[in-house]
């Protein structure tokens, strides 16, 4: 999947929460789980493209951890909607799916990008190769 792909399949999902959490009962339970809903869902695509923008392998690190962070926050917030029955599972469950699709997305590109900091065979890093190479070469 391509960095512009997700970042409309980000918005797309800050846009269902937002819809999401305007379906809820103006309660207490509603109005607590609502805004904290509404914080971690739409933080995902806000860090998600803060992550294409970042200005090193370990800033993109950083910021895609916090974007699997929100994901699954978000995914936390809706099971408990279904679970306090704020909502039928029918109308949460789906959302509910992609905040832990997006998780694992956002955990593998995390990992993903981590391994290629280590060290390698050679005892250096694909940075330190590629720095060697540029004043050796």
């Amino acid at each position: 999947m391509k960095p512009d792909d997700l970042k409309e399949r980000t918005k797309q999902f800050a846009l269902r929460v937002l819809k999401l959490v305007g379906a809820l009962p103006n309660t207490l339970s509603g109005r607590t789980i609502g805004g904290q809903l509404v914080r971690a869902g739409t933080s995902v695509g806000a860090n998600y493209r803060a992550a294409c923008r970042a200005r090193s392998k370990p800033a993109f690190i950083a910021k895609i951890g916090i974007v699997e962070e929100e994901a699954d926050e978000s995914a936390f917030w809706m099971e408990l909607i279904i679970e306090d029955k704020l909502l039928g599972q029918p109308l949460v469950k789906p959302l509910l799916d992609e905040a832990n699709e997006l998780a694992k997305i956002m955990a593998s590109s995390r990992k993903s990008a981590s391994e290629s900091l280590k060290p390698k065979a050679n005892g250096k890093s694909a940075l330190g190769n590629l720095k060697s190479a540029m004043t050796h070469g």
